[in-house]
């Protein structure tokens, strides 16, 4: 249970973050390449219409059968999931915990105590790494605290415990 992270305060649903499933999750980033290439913020129902206007395309063409390049890709998506370091948007959890409007202030708490405080506009830059080289941020995770601009990038926000909304 250490692992779970919750958002809590000025928010109309309190709820509780596993970080352990986010490998799973189409928003997740690959940071390996986020930092040093120009990020393009996506709409994910775009995505999602190419994706799938793709995968038609391709069944119309090729057939419903899964051609020896489709397996490929798979095995490497797999491959890079098992070995990537990733991280996700805190925004997209605020959005569904669905803040009031008295919210002034996003503030990450700590294990040791310490309280970092973001003004809601910054939170939405507040990205959460949750693994490094395919494996979880164990010993001082789950999660580290990296803005998007990359300006604690070699010193993040460790021992995080509660997302709370003031």
């Amino acid at each position: 249970m250490e692992n779970i992270i919750p958002i809590k305060g000025e928010v109309q649903f309190q709820i509780t973050l596993d970080p352990a499933v986010w490998i799973f999750d189409d928003r997740r980033i690959d940071l390996t390449t986020f930092f040093t290439e120009q990020h393009i913020e996506k709409n994910d129902l775009d995505d999602y219409t190419k994706k799938m206007s793709a995968h038609w395309s391709r069944e119309i063409m090729e057939g419903a059968t899964f051609p020896p390049t489709l397996k490929s890709e798979k095995k490497y998506e797999k491959t890079k999931m098992l070995t990537g370091t990733f991280g996700i948007y805190l925004k997209h959890f605020l959005k569904n915990a669905e803040l009031k409007d008295s919210a002034k202030a996003v503030i990450i708490e700590t294990t040791n105590g310490e309280e970092h405080s973001f003004t809601l506009e910054q939170a939405n830059s507040i990205i959460f790494k949750y693994s490094q080289d395919g494996k979880p941020l164990r010993e001082d995770g789950p999660v580290y605290v990296l803005l998007a601009d990359g300006s604690n990038l070699d010193n993040p926000i460790k021992h995080v415990k509660a997302v709370r909304v003031d």
